[in-house]
């Protein structure tokens, strides 16, 4: 009897791991940037920034999960001030990587996002928002919450990884064969445009 509930986690597994796989793996504001920084700095360089991914989102989910998502009801101010901060962080990512990479080579060397800066992205990433919430809401057990929870984080952690790998070994592929200034220049501003457009459901639902 006790086993009842662990057993009913188990069983939502896979349908949770595929949800996770098919909106870590879906473009967006992370995979975009993964792509550019594959491009300019390399796969090894861009590990912190998948770290930072992967872990940040587990956190999220955890803490969303824990009650976080209840203040902002409370208080829904806090979310829309947290919404334009994440607008106005997009945008300044969004110059960071037209005018980075390899082409800066007057300035000093730039450098990818580190650790603590991807994982603090995901608070202001919508796309990050909309699968913290998706897993809480089809996931979770109310019988048998924190543990339900618990495993919905761990798993986060684990399937996304991978996932969003696969747009940095893109960037790097990509970077491998735009060996002009010019070339890479344009592919920069190209995900730099990209990054502009995932701003549209968030002003969408501001304006």
């Amino acid at each position: 009897m006790n086993w009842m509930p662990v057993n009913t986690e188990f069983a939502t597994l896979l349908p949770m791991a595929m949800f996770i796989v098919v909106s870590s793996i879906t473009p967006g504001p992370n995979n975009v940037m993964l792509a550019a920084s594959g491009a300019n700095f390399g796969y090894q360089r861009s590990v912190p920034h998948m770290l930072g991914i992967s872990v940040g989102g587990a956190v999220m989910l955890l803490l969303v999960g824990a009650g976080l998502g209840q203040l902002f009801e409370q208080v829904p101010q806090l979310y829309v001030l947290l919404q334009w901060v994440g607008a106005a962080y997009l945008l300044w990512l969004a110059w960071k990587i037209a005018h980075g990479g390899r082409v800066q080579l007057a300035q000093a060397s730039p450098k990818p996002l580190n650790f603590l800066q991807a994982a603090a992205f995901q608070w202001v990433n919508p796309k990050a928002w909309i699968l913290s919430v998706g897993v809480i809401a089809a996931y979770t057990n109310p019988g048998n919450y924190w543990a339900s929870l618990l495993l919905g984080a761990v798993t986060m952690l684990l399937v996304n990884y991978p996932c969003i790998s696969v747009w940095t070994l893109f960037g790097a592929m990509i970077g491998r064969w735009l060996q002009s200034p010019r070339a890479l220049q344009c592919f920069n501003c190209g995900m730099a445009g990209l990054l502009l457009l995932s701003l549209w459901p968030l002003l969408a639902g501001q304006l």
